[in-house]
């Protein structure tokens, strides 16, 4: 229910909070029976494109010109590429830079797309498609704090110039320090809720709402309520900020 122009969203020149009461759906070039919610894109300040795809049964995506990394939310995809790959719910995959495939719904889906451009260092060879499901990649505490689980899904190699993981706290579990740091963010809430400050301010955030953080933003999240909170989060990496 709308409330009379009331909303959590908010866009500042250092990070936005955008809640699904103001998502706005949006067809891509590509796309068949599909459309998109962008949540991050150029024009905001951001390095990297970040929407949420909303497929039919049969639907595709677009083609990119870009890096693309896919997380399945819903249902289940098919991404052709040197062959057949179907993700499931937590199934996620990496395609390089100029590397042809089509991502196709095999049900009904939603999927959470990050698109950038490759930054590539002299000497050192792109990476290659690289495919996972998140319930086998084993979690590991964060600052050895068991109640806050990491779970890398891209690998921890110089080759790759962004990382994607997703984080687990468990009811009253936080960040143990306040970040700021050169690394922009793009944060999609999967589950749970709790409390995230970004700059000066301080925001209730849900499950459906998506943060972005722009470089050395001040940065904390705690988890409040009764269920573990959960989110996917991006990161440029690996690369010298000049």
């Amino acid at each position: 229910m709308q409330h009379l122009g009331h909303t959590r969203s908010r866009v500042t020149t250092s990070h936005l909070v955008q809640t699904p009461d103001t998502f706005v759906r949006t067809p891509l070039p590509g796309m068949t029976k599909a459309t998109a919610i962008i949540h991050a894109a150029p024009s905001l300040g951001a390095g990297f494109v970040q929407f949420t795809a909303e497929m039919e049964a049969g639907g595709t995506l677009g083609p990119t010109t870009a890096q693309r990394f896919l997380y399945v939310l819903e249902g289940s995809v098919d991404v052709g590429q040197n062959g057949s790959h179907l993700l499931g719910a937590g199934g996620y995959a990496y395609l390089p830079q100029g590397v042809a495939h089509v991502v196709t719904a095999k049900s009904a889906a939603r999927v959470a797309v990050i698109e950038k451009p490759y930054q590539p260092v002299d000497g050192l060879a792109e990476p290659g498609p690289y495919f996972g499901d998140e319930a086998k990649v084993a979690s590991q505490p964060l600052m050895g704090d068991d109640a806050l689980q990491v779970r890398c899904l891209i690998p921890d190699q110089v080759e790759f110039d962004f990382a994607v993981n997703t984080m687990e706290y468990q009811p009253g579990a936080a960040l143990a320090l306040v970040e700021m740091h050169v690394m922009e963010h793009g944060l999609l809430m999967l589950a749970g809720g709790g409390v995230y400050r970004l700059g000066d301010d301080w925001y209730s955030v849900a499950a459906g709402d998506f943060i972005w953080m722009g470089t050395f933003c001040p940065q904390w999240f705690g988890a409040i309520g009764k269920t573990p909170a959960k989110y996917l989060i991006y990161k440029d990496w690996n690369r010298s900020p000049l």
